[in-house]
């Protein structure tokens, strides 16, 4: 029977959810839950690319102000200093997971350029 990955840290956000799954020099794992009609900020990194592929439900991602619909099985990358953000249009939470690479991976490596949850 598969195990359940372990989750080295959890964090619950205003959209929805993300896990750390693994992590290493220079890369991280996450699972990124988003919830029925809830977005991510539109944000940018400087230090890191990102390639996000979904793994369940259905959900629109925003790449430099171009809309890519991803559902289970379907990438997409996410170049350094582009902005970006997923949405959940549906009515099920929209999963997927985030490999980072880069030199730099923590958390303030962020610029909100829009917030629907005041953040920017």
């Amino acid at each position: 029977m598969p195990q359940k990955p372990e989750i080295l840290q959890k964090v619950d956000t205003p959209w929805g959810r993300w896990e750390v799954l693994l992590e290493g020099k220079g890369y991280k794992v996450k699972r990124i839950i988003v919830h029925p009609g809830q977005k991510l900020s539109y944000q940018k990194h400087f230090r890191r690319s990102e390639h996000w592929i979904a793994v369940q439900g259905k959900g629109v991602v925003t790449l430099d102000g171009k809309k890519i619909n991803l559902t289970p099985g379907k990438a997409v990358d996410i170049p350094i200093e582009a902005a970006h953000r997923a949405a959940n249009e549906e009515k099920d939470p929209f999963v997927f997971i985030e490999v980072q690479f880069g030199s730099y991976l923590e958390e303030d490596d962020i610029v909100r350029l829009e917030d629907s949850y005041g953040r920017t």
